[in-house]
């Protein structure tokens, strides 16, 4: 007899999800102790509620609710996703996502080459980015795993804009990006990149503004953002800090228009080195871009709902 069997032959009303029954799977088999209260086997079980249905239908019924919490959609004790009736952080929250490059930008040099002001000097409006040995494009990679991250921050209640509409188009420039965070009253917003550094070099790291005029508000905010967002990523993924540029998985910058002119906290991560054959392979996998993005969803409540406690 499986444990829902149980409660039924038990008579007592009590309504839950087969999932939240899977802690009491065992009752079939041998003896086994519920609380305070011993039995033995199927036969044990049933015979003593036929003898106390409603005290032991309660004891039972209250001890499978405790076990999956007071309701709602649940989940395994060690995964700190929110729950139906436990609200994310992230909900109600205005997010920015910004997927480097884009699908165009290599076959229009004029246009991502005309020169902008990025608050401290002028940079190439934007740039093609990189890609894998296998030909996987960057602006490809960070356009699907901005929309797999967008999608997973929007089930849990926040406000997402992506910076660009698909991966075919030009663009925009890094001026345009940054003012992103501002046009839709963003409270944080993040910039998804792929790095090509030299094959040797390998993992991922997390770049924060230095202040510079304009940006100097938003440069502490960020710093936290940063912090919360490595630690979930590293956590998350398992990928290891890069190995190349950096401390302990942070590199801090004034030399990126998308830092330099943003107005709301705001960081760059470089998810892996797309010429590095194990990052490019991470990289290039659906499977684990999913992952990515659950781990980046994880930073961001974390940044919301409480102060970063990581290395420095």
């Amino acid at each position: 007899m499986n444990p829902s069997e149980v409660v039924r032959e038990a008579g007592f009303p009590c309504f839950v999800r087969a999932s939240c029954l899977k802690p009491f799977d065992r009752l079939d088999r041998g003896a086994d102790s519920f609380g305070d209260v011993t039995v033995s086997g199927e036969a044990g079980l049933v015979g003593g509620f036929r003898r106390g249905r409603a005290i032991a239908g309660s004891v039972l019924c209250l001890g499978v609710l405790a076990g999956c919490g007071s309701g709602g959609d649940g989940g395994g004790g060690d995964d700190p996703s929110p729950t139906a009736s436990e609200e994310s952080s992230v909900a109600g929250k205005v997010i920015v996502l910004d997927p480097g490059h884009n699908g165009g930008n290599a076959s229009h040099p004029d246009e991502i080459n005309k020169q902008v002001d990025v608050g401290n000097g002028r940079k190439a409006c934007d740039t093609s980015g990189t890609n894998t040995a296998d030909g996987f494009g960057e602006h490809a990679f960070t356009w699907d795993l901005s929309n797999r991250l967008a999608k997973v921050l929007r089930d849990r209640g926040a406000e997402v804009t992506l910076t660009r509409e698909n991966d075919t188009g030009v663009g925009p420039c890094i001026t345009e990006r940054a003012a992103f965070g501002k046009r839709v009253g963003a409270d944080a917003a993040l910039s998804i990149h792929g790095d090509g550094a030299a094959e040797f070099g390998h993992g991922f790291h997390v770049i924060a503004p230095l202040p510079v005029e304009g940006n100097r508000e938003i440069v502490d905010d960020s710093l936290r953002l940063g912090r919360d967002i490595r630690d979930a990523y590293r956590s998350g993924t398992g990928i290891p800090y890069s190995t190349y540029i950096g401390e302990n998985g942070l590199d801090q910058r004034d030399d990126l228009g998308g830092l330099n002119l943003a107005t709301v906290p705001k960081v760059f991560i470089e998810c892996g080195n797309m010429q590095n054959p194990g990052d490019a392979e991470k990289m290039s996998s659906t499977s684990f871009r999913q992952r990515m993005a659950d781990s980046l969803a994880k930073g961001l409540e974390r940044y919301f709902g409480q102060p970063s406690t990581g290395p420095t």
